[in-house]
């Protein structure tokens, strides 16, 4: 005999999943939807998180993005070729010498960049529907700061190397 979710839940003492088994489980949705959006505009996850980070940051290294996507060196190397390649970014040598080639965002990557955020919204609308603005506020408020607490990351790591 099968119960459903909502009986399961119902009962006393019935095991609610832990809060990381969710987001876990939210991340693997988003990223499911995010990969066939972002195909269609011709660009990776990995890409995308790129192109974003550098609409935030002006200048950082291949070394620094690949920190920030959760890959190696070695992979956002490849990925920043990639893009550069295309037009979307331009690498310069860092102004201060040394062999660290900082990344910047061209017009055409903004572009694409635009056009992939514009996916990313209906994704996030979708997924936030049931949700007040208020509520949604303190959601991305909450998750910030848990991502914060398992990895801080100092202002002066942020800024250290960049010109």
């Amino acid at each position: 005999m099968t119960t459903s979710r909502a009986g399961a839940a119902a009962r006393p003492g019935a095991a609610t999943p832990r809060l990381s088994y969710l987001v876990f489980r939210l991340e693997r949705r988003i990223r499911g939807r995010l990969d066939d959006a972002l195909a269609r505009h011709g660009v990776t996850t990995t890409e995308y998180m790129a192109l974003s980070e550098l609409r935030l940051r002006d200048g950082p290294s291949s070394a620094q993005l690949a920190r920030i996507a959760f890959v190696s060196a070695q992979a956002m190397n490849l990925v920043v070729r990639d893009l550069e390649r295309r037009g979307l970014v331009l690498r310069r040598p860092d102004p201060r010498g040394g062999r660290v080639l900082r990344v910047r965002l061209t017009r055409a990557g903004l572009a694409t960049l635009r056009r992939c955020d514009r996916a990313l919204d209906e994704i996030e609308q979708v997924m936030l529907a049931a949700l007040e603005e208020q509520n949604r506020q303190a959601l991305a408020d909450h998750l910030a700061e848990c991502a914060r607490a398992l990895h801080p990351e100092p202002e002066t790591e942020r800024t250290a190397d960049l010109p």
